[in-house]
């Protein structure tokens, strides 16, 4: 599968967009977490356990986003995004999407 944010693939022909696919997951801070963030916050510098935290979310979002697509027999995802938004406080989504398409290969 291919996976892409732009809009078009080298060597490869668009013939058939089979629609938005997209892959989201929901994530919530963790007690322990906010405590370290706290004293990192005192002192600077990386939040290394959010950061993997959203790392994680976002792999999970883009795997989901990629079955989707998959089970559409899709070759390729193009224009792929990637958007975070609150749900509540502690509480964020994290959405990846694109268009699912069927490629040729381009013989010009």
């Amino acid at each position: 599968m291919i996976v892409t944010n732009t809009e078009t693939i080298p060597g490869k022909k668009i013939v058939k967009i089979l629609g938005v696919v997209k892959g989201n997951t929901v994530r919530a801070r963790f007690f322990g977490r906010d405590i370290l963030a706290g004293i990192k916050g005192l002192v600077g510098g990386e939040v290394v356990q959010y950061t993997e935290m959203m790392s994680q979310a976002r792999d999970e979002a883009f795997a989901r986003m990629v079955k989707e697509a998959e089970q559409l027999g899709a070759d390729a995802v193009v224009n792929i995004r990637f958007m975070t938004a609150d749900v509540m406080q502690g509480m964020a989504e994290i959405l990846a999407y694109g268009t699912a398409v069927k490629l040729e290969d381009d013989v010009e």
